[in-house]
């Protein structure tokens, strides 16, 4: 991926920062994720719109599914490792403004 297809999807450089602390990742227990970036993504997406996660668009991925591994992340504390890794990156930016 070369650049965002929407405001609120991650950077090259913020997926570069975050992908290792993500399960799946090469070096980490867990099946080998393939679409952690999508997952992440389809989470931003939901946020920063206030939609319903069933109205999600389909190329996010099924909106169970995100759902699912939302609170697997949640359970592991997946969410606050990111947030930590984010937390201090000066070039990190949230893009869920309204304008």
């Amino acid at each position: 991926m070369t650049a965002p297809h929407r405001r609120h999807d991650i950077s090259d450089r913020v997926w570069e920062l975050l992908e290792p602390l993500l399960p799946g990742a090469p070096g980490k227990k867990g099946w080998p994720a393939k679409d952690n970036r999508m997952s992440l993504n389809a989470v931003f997406w939901n946020l920063c719109t206030g939609a319903r996660r069933r109205d999600l668009p389909p190329d996010l991925g099924d909106w169970k599914n995100i759902h699912r591994r939302f609170c697997r992340w949640r359970g592991r504390e997946v969410w606050r490792d990111l947030l930590d890794a984010v937390i201090d990156d000066k070039g990190f930016e949230c893009n869920c403004s309204s304008d």
